[in-house]
């Protein structure tokens, strides 16, 4: 059993409402309950947490440490582009993730086109829509299973 973080950016307290044809129609909650689920039946224990402000997040990540997470999912959202801050507190805590983004960040504006999280994350989803969370989890499930002992 492997206890798992998953993280939700600026804005994603908004899904189902936020323009559904880009985030599509599915809530927070309800994706945050699937999410839990698959967990459940994968022998995980998963938290989520989401938070418009930066700082919320790195104490968050901090505490996962503490907390002895071993696996995070991150949507940075905004701060994928913007937050040094959020990628250092990732870095120091030398847990393994994988950055998800609803949309297909290279096929929208090109200040969307830089990531201060990819090059250290496990792997990048990115347009998938929400399955991307479903998607990182059973990554995750199988990075485990393979550099777990």
């Amino acid at each position: 059993m492997a206890n798992l973080l998953v993280l939700h950016g600026p804005n994603l307290n908004l899904l189902g409402n936020r323009e559904p044809q880009l985030y599509g129609r599915a809530s927070l909650d309800s994706l945050n309950q699937q999410l839990t689920h698959q967990a459940q039946q994968l022998g995980h224990v998963l938290r989520c947490v989401q938070s418009n402000s930066e700082s919320h997040l790195i104490d968050v990540i901090h505490q996962a440490q503490t907390n002895d997470v071993d696996f995070m999912i991150i949507n940075p959202a905004a701060y994928t582009h913007t937050s040094i801050a959020l990628r250092d507190a990732v870095a120091a805590v030398h847990i393994p993730f994988i950055e998800v983004h609803i949309t297909n960040i290279y096929a929208r504006e090109p200040f969307r086109h830089q990531s201060f999280f990819s090059d250290i994350a496990v792997g990048v989803i990115s347009g998938l829509g929400t399955r991307g969370y479903e998607f990182a989890l059973t990554a995750a499930n199988q990075y485990l299973s393979e550099h777990t002992h």
